[in-house]
Protein backbone atom coordinates (compact mmCIF):
# COMPACT_ATOMS: atom_id res chain seq x y z
CA UNK A 1 0.00 0.00 0.00
CA UNK A 2 2.42 2.56 -1.34
CA UNK A 3 0.90 6.35 -1.68
CA UNK A 4 2.64 9.13 -3.65
CA UNK A 5 2.97 12.45 -5.28
CA UNK A 6 5.75 13.53 -7.96
CA UNK A 7 5.62 17.50 -8.65
CA UNK A 8 8.50 18.94 -10.60
CA UNK A 9 8.69 21.94 -12.88
CA UNK A 10 7.69 21.08 -16.59
CA UNK A 11 10.80 18.83 -17.99
CA UNK A 12 12.11 17.76 -15.19
CA UNK A 13 11.34 13.87 -15.94
CA UNK A 14 8.34 13.33 -13.84
CA UNK A 15 6.54 11.18 -16.89
CA UNK A 16 9.69 9.17 -16.67
CA UNK A 17 10.35 8.73 -13.59
CA UNK A 18 6.69 7.81 -13.00
CA UNK A 19 6.33 4.92 -15.38
CA UNK A 20 9.59 3.67 -13.55
CA UNK A 21 7.70 4.10 -9.97
CA UNK A 22 4.05 2.43 -11.17
CA UNK A 23 6.45 -0.41 -12.14
CA UNK A 24 8.75 -0.59 -9.09
CA UNK A 25 5.70 -0.06 -6.54
CA UNK A 26 2.82 -2.03 -8.47
CA UNK A 27 0.54 0.62 -8.29
CA UNK A 28 -0.90 2.96 -11.05
CA UNK A 29 1.05 6.15 -12.15
CA UNK A 30 -2.04 8.89 -12.21
CA UNK A 31 -1.69 11.75 -14.00
CA UNK A 32 -4.51 14.83 -14.24
CA UNK A 33 -4.08 15.12 -17.56
CA UNK A 34 -5.21 11.23 -18.26
CA UNK A 35 -8.04 10.89 -16.56
CA UNK A 36 -9.50 14.17 -17.92
CA UNK A 37 -8.63 12.56 -21.55
CA UNK A 38 -10.26 9.54 -20.81
CA UNK A 39 -13.81 11.14 -19.22
CA UNK A 40 -14.03 12.92 -22.35
CA UNK A 41 -13.21 9.88 -24.83
CA UNK A 42 -15.14 8.17 -22.39
CA UNK A 43 -18.43 10.90 -22.69
CA UNK A 44 -18.85 10.32 -18.70
CA UNK A 45 -21.16 12.98 -17.09
CA UNK A 46 -17.57 14.48 -15.56
CA UNK A 47 -16.00 14.00 -18.68
CA UNK A 48 -19.00 15.96 -20.73
CA UNK A 49 -18.44 18.99 -18.03
CA UNK A 50 -14.99 19.11 -18.28
CA UNK A 51 -14.51 19.21 -22.19
CA UNK A 52 -17.23 22.12 -22.16
CA UNK A 53 -14.86 23.76 -19.53
CA UNK A 54 -11.96 23.04 -21.40
CA UNK A 55 -13.55 23.91 -24.89
CA UNK A 56 -14.41 27.02 -23.61
CA UNK A 57 -10.39 28.06 -22.86
CA UNK A 58 -11.60 27.69 -19.31
CA UNK A 59 -9.84 25.94 -15.63
CA UNK A 60 -11.08 22.82 -14.69
CA UNK A 61 -12.64 24.16 -11.06
CA UNK A 62 -11.08 22.57 -8.16
CA UNK A 63 -14.51 21.09 -7.30
CA UNK A 64 -15.00 18.88 -10.84
CA UNK A 65 -11.19 17.97 -10.21
CA UNK A 66 -11.51 16.65 -7.26
CA UNK A 67 -14.72 14.66 -8.32
CA UNK A 68 -12.54 13.50 -11.08
CA UNK A 69 -9.76 12.15 -9.10
CA UNK A 70 -12.21 10.40 -6.46
CA UNK A 71 -13.90 8.46 -8.51
CA UNK A 72 -10.22 7.70 -10.37
CA UNK A 73 -9.05 6.62 -6.90
CA UNK A 74 -11.68 3.71 -6.82
CA UNK A 75 -11.14 2.33 -9.82
CA UNK A 76 -10.03 -1.26 -8.93
CA UNK A 77 -6.09 -0.63 -9.43
CA UNK A 78 -5.83 2.26 -7.35
CA UNK A 79 -7.26 1.07 -4.09
CA UNK A 80 -4.02 -0.27 -3.20
CA UNK A 81 -1.95 1.88 -3.62
CA UNK A 82 -1.34 5.00 -6.40
CA UNK A 83 1.46 7.52 -7.77
CA UNK A 84 -0.45 10.85 -8.74
CA UNK A 85 1.45 13.15 -11.03
CA UNK A 86 -0.39 16.83 -11.40
CA UNK A 87 -2.42 16.32 -8.77
CA UNK A 88 -3.14 18.36 -6.28
CA UNK A 89 -2.50 21.63 -7.63
CA UNK A 90 -3.76 24.23 -5.48
CA UNK A 91 -3.95 24.77 -1.72
CA UNK A 92 -7.87 23.40 -1.34
CA UNK A 93 -7.04 19.75 -3.34
CA UNK A 94 -4.09 19.51 -1.08
CA UNK A 95 -6.62 19.61 1.87
CA UNK A 96 -9.42 17.64 -0.32
CA UNK A 97 -7.11 14.95 -0.74
CA UNK A 98 -6.57 15.00 2.79
CA UNK A 99 -9.89 14.56 3.55
CA UNK A 100 -10.57 11.81 1.15
CA UNK A 101 -7.63 9.40 2.21
CA UNK A 102 -8.36 10.47 6.20
CA UNK A 103 -12.03 9.17 5.17
CA UNK A 104 -10.94 6.11 4.31
CA UNK A 105 -8.09 5.49 7.36
CA UNK A 106 -5.64 5.95 4.50
CA UNK A 107 -2.21 8.84 4.18
CA UNK A 108 0.16 9.66 1.54
CA UNK A 109 3.45 7.91 2.16
CA UNK A 110 5.86 10.49 0.71
CA UNK A 111 5.49 13.76 -1.79
CA UNK A 112 8.59 13.25 -3.94
CA UNK A 113 9.97 16.87 -5.52
CA UNK A 114 11.91 16.60 -8.77
CA UNK A 115 14.50 19.67 -8.24
CA UNK A 116 15.84 21.10 -11.71
CA UNK A 117 17.60 23.83 -12.84
CA UNK A 118 15.79 26.11 -14.85
CA UNK A 119 17.77 26.90 -17.01
CA UNK A 120 18.60 23.16 -17.39
CA UNK A 121 14.86 22.54 -17.98
CA UNK A 122 14.46 25.32 -20.36
CA UNK A 123 17.66 24.13 -22.35
CA UNK A 124 16.58 20.38 -22.75
CA UNK A 125 12.70 21.08 -23.02
CA UNK A 126 14.00 23.38 -26.15
CA UNK A 127 15.89 20.55 -27.38
CA UNK A 128 13.33 18.17 -27.40
CA UNK A 129 10.75 21.17 -28.94
CA UNK A 130 13.12 21.49 -31.75
CA UNK A 131 13.77 17.56 -31.91
CA UNK A 132 9.65 17.23 -32.35
CA UNK A 133 9.12 19.97 -34.26
CA UNK A 134 7.06 21.93 -31.39
CA UNK A 135 6.89 25.05 -32.61
CA UNK A 136 4.62 26.81 -30.00
CA UNK A 137 7.29 25.16 -27.00
CA UNK A 138 9.65 28.93 -27.76
CA UNK A 139 12.07 29.74 -25.03
CA UNK A 140 9.50 32.44 -24.13
CA UNK A 141 6.32 29.83 -23.76
CA UNK A 142 8.64 27.53 -21.94
CA UNK A 143 10.04 29.93 -19.34
CA UNK A 144 6.32 31.00 -18.62
CA UNK A 145 5.13 27.32 -18.11
CA UNK A 146 8.32 27.73 -15.35
CA UNK A 147 7.25 30.61 -13.72
CA UNK A 148 3.32 29.20 -13.45
CA UNK A 149 4.43 25.80 -12.02
CA UNK A 150 6.87 27.55 -9.48
CA UNK A 151 3.80 30.32 -8.32
CA UNK A 152 1.14 27.92 -8.00
CA UNK A 153 3.30 24.79 -6.48
CA UNK A 154 5.39 26.76 -4.21
CA UNK A 155 2.71 26.76 -1.27
CA UNK A 156 1.96 23.10 -2.05
CA UNK A 157 5.41 22.17 -1.42
CA UNK A 158 5.71 24.31 1.82
CA UNK A 159 2.21 22.27 3.16
CA UNK A 160 3.99 19.00 2.61
CA UNK A 161 7.41 19.98 3.77
CA UNK A 162 5.31 21.15 7.22
CA UNK A 163 3.68 17.17 7.28
CA UNK A 164 7.31 15.63 6.35
CA UNK A 165 5.99 14.06 3.38
CA UNK A 166 8.72 15.67 1.06
CA UNK A 167 11.68 13.57 -0.84
CA UNK A 168 13.83 16.37 -2.61
CA UNK A 169 15.42 15.03 -5.33
CA UNK A 170 17.64 15.94 -8.06
CA UNK A 171 15.53 15.25 -11.24
CA UNK A 172 18.60 16.27 -13.73
CA UNK A 173 21.26 14.00 -14.68
CA UNK A 174 21.06 10.21 -16.37
CA UNK A 175 17.62 8.80 -16.08
CA UNK A 176 18.45 5.76 -13.67
CA UNK A 177 20.60 7.94 -11.33
CA UNK A 178 17.64 9.93 -11.16
CA UNK A 179 15.43 6.93 -10.52
CA UNK A 180 18.03 5.52 -8.05
CA UNK A 181 18.33 8.95 -5.96
CA UNK A 182 13.97 8.01 -5.99
CA UNK A 183 14.27 4.77 -4.78
CA UNK A 184 17.03 5.26 -2.38
CA UNK A 185 15.17 8.41 -0.53
CA UNK A 186 12.06 6.30 -0.29
CA UNK A 187 13.97 3.25 0.87
CA UNK A 188 15.65 5.95 3.86
CA UNK A 189 11.59 6.31 4.90
CA UNK A 190 11.32 2.79 5.30
CA UNK A 191 8.61 2.42 1.67
CA UNK A 192 9.77 -0.51 0.03
CA UNK A 193 9.00 -1.56 -3.85
CA UNK A 194 6.56 -4.21 -4.67
CA UNK A 195 8.35 -8.05 -3.99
Amino acid sequence: MTRLLIVGPPGAGKGTQSARLSSSYSIPAIATGDIFRKNIADETPLGMKVKAIVDAGDYVPDSLTNELVKSRLEEEDALAGFLLDGYPRTLEQVDYLDRLLKSKGQHLDAVIQLAADQEEVVARLRKRAIEQGRVDDSEEAIRHRQQVYARETTPLIAVYRDWDLLIEVDGLGDIDEVSSRISDALDDRGIAPAA
